[in-house]
């Protein structure tokens, strides 16, 4: 056996499995019935995603296209994690988060007339001749469950489906290439890099920035799994106060209702009670709850189809603000509504961020904290308010929590805001509890307020806003969930 075969098989098969004798293999080829997915539908997003793969063949006529869905990313040893495929794979394919089989690789091959789109997948493996179905624990249907055939694959997204078998000499006839890289081992070894890999990569990202109708739709059903995954948080919150790791508890309460009416959580959810709320990106959630302290919650559901809110709320543990929490709180409100009022086609993607910016400034320099005048500030040379908000206002938001990565500065952080961008708008004020510049009552209190907003012809829509944020809708809120 050579050194690639015996690493393969090692791939496949642990070395604690037990060998399968000749009889039992010939038996279990026997006596299986025909099993067809009973009313199998087209997906909803394939009609979408044909449209985009339109629109991605006459971006790159002449050339081979070949965007992977990636592969199982080992978590320790012979475990990995949960698949989820590469989110260009998904728009360009409208394979969902269940659907998705690890190492698909889509290509777009070039025509006359443009491309025709050809999906490689590992099938369903038949029950005859294979020892794959029952014994690969990777792949095989008894140890991860049924994959769609090709036949079936073919039906539900309207494209032409291979082996992935296939998949190296099909790419083995040589021809110009752009290919998502770094995702797929294979991919990578097969299609010789192109220097225009990154416009490819590029293209994919700003093709994200502005939403379809179906896009839309998910990102609501989105926003409206985490509101109601944010009221599980809330009426857990009673039992938790106290215990240790409470944060935890609430965690969980969230990732229920994700798995429950998604595919996942979006991202690792922060549940930062205290002084861990000015800790931005707080996801040990091992704290304490502890009453009369705030808790700041970031979390979203990731839909099935890929798509997550993006929410924050900051709550009162035990359903009433402080007048100091009340003070920074409604500051953070100001600062955000002045935000979201900013968010409207043709404005700059930083407008929003500004007019945040400003409402800060102001506030924090009526507490007696900031040395200079709002107006200096406020100053790109100067910005002292950033002291206590070190981080943007907003980011664009889809299919991932930061969305459109890999886009041009001059189309997003220096871009225009279009109808049908959707994006958040989170402004905070954090006052580390050693922060002297404070009085005592106010350190240790972190407020961030966020919501996903849609860029709409006339100005813009808040997504989110069936859930309160103003401090007294909170309390309204919170009493109500405990009755």
């Amino acid at each position: 056996m050579s050194f690639d075969e015996e690493k393969l098989r090692r791939s496949i098969y642990r070395n604690y499995d037990l060998p399968t004798p000749e009889p039992l293999k010939k038996f279990m080829e026997e006596g299986w019935a025909p099993s067809p997915l009973q009313d199998l539908k087209k997906s909803p997003a394939t009609s979408w995603a044909v449209a985009r793969r339109e629109k991605l063949s006459k971006a790159f006529p002449g050339k081979r296209l070949v965007i992977p869905a990636g592969n199982y990313k080992v978590r320790s040893n012979d475990t990995d994690y949960r698949f989820r495929p590469h989110s260009a794979f998904s728009w360009s394919t409208g394979i969902n988060g269940c659907e998705a089989v690890p190492d698909s690789v889509l290509v777009m091959e070039p025509t006359n007339s443009g491309h025709v789109s050809i999906l490689f997948i590992h099938p369903r493996s038949p029950r005859e001749k294979s020892e794959e179905f029952y014994r690969n624990s990777k792949y095989g249907e008894f140890w991860v469950g049924r994959r769609m055939t090709l036949e079936e694959t073919e039906f539900a997204f309207d494209i032409k489906v291979q082996h992935l078998s296939t998949l190296e000499d099909f790419l083995g006839v040589k021809k110009e290439s752009l290919a998502l890289r770094h995702e797929d081992a294979l991919v990578d070894e097969l299609v010789p890099e192109n220097k225009g890999d990154q416009e490819f990569v590029i293209w994919l990202s700003e093709a994200r920035l502005i939403k379809d109708q179906f896009e839309i739709d998910e990102m609501q059903k989105a926003i409206d799994a985490t509101h109601r995954g944010f009221e599980e948080m809330i009426r857990a919150i009673p039992n938790t106060v106290g215990k240790k790791r409470g944060e935890r508890l609430i965690e969980g309460a969230f990732f229920t209702r994700a798995r429950f009416e998604g595919n996942d959580i979006g991202y690792d959810s922060i549940v930062a009670s205290g002084a861990h709320a000015c800790i931005l990106h707080w996801i040990k959630n091992d704290g304490e709850l502890k009453n009369g302290d705030l808790l700041l919650i970031d979390a979203g559901v990731e839909v099935d189809s890929l798509y997550t809110a993006d929410i924050t709320r900051t709550l009162p543990i035990n359903g009433k603000f402080t007048p100091a929490q009340r003070e920074i709180y409604e500051l953070v409100y100001e600062a955000q509504s002045a935000g979201i009022k900013a968010v409207k086609p043709g404005a700059k993607f930083r407008d929003f961020h500004v007019a945040a910016m400003k409402v800060v400034a102001e506030g924090l320099s009526k507490l007696g904290v900031l040395p200079i005048s709002p107006e200096e500030s406020l100053k790109p040379e100067s910005g002292l308010h950033r002291r206590w908000t070190v981080h943007g206002t907003g980011h664009m938001l889809g299919m991932d929590v930061h969305d459109c990565a890999h886009a041009r500065n001059e189309a997003y952080s220096d871009g225009i805001l279009e109808p049908g961008m959707i994006l958040t708008v989170e402004p905070g004020i954090y006052i580390h509890p050693d922060d002297a510049l404070f009085p005592e009552q106010y350190r240790g209190i972190g407020v961030r307020i966020e919501d996903d907003v849609l860029v709409t012809k006339d100005g813009c829509r808040n997504l989110s806003s069936a859930m309160p944020r103003h401090p007294d809708e909170i309390e309204a809120w919170l009493a109500s969930l405990w009755r």
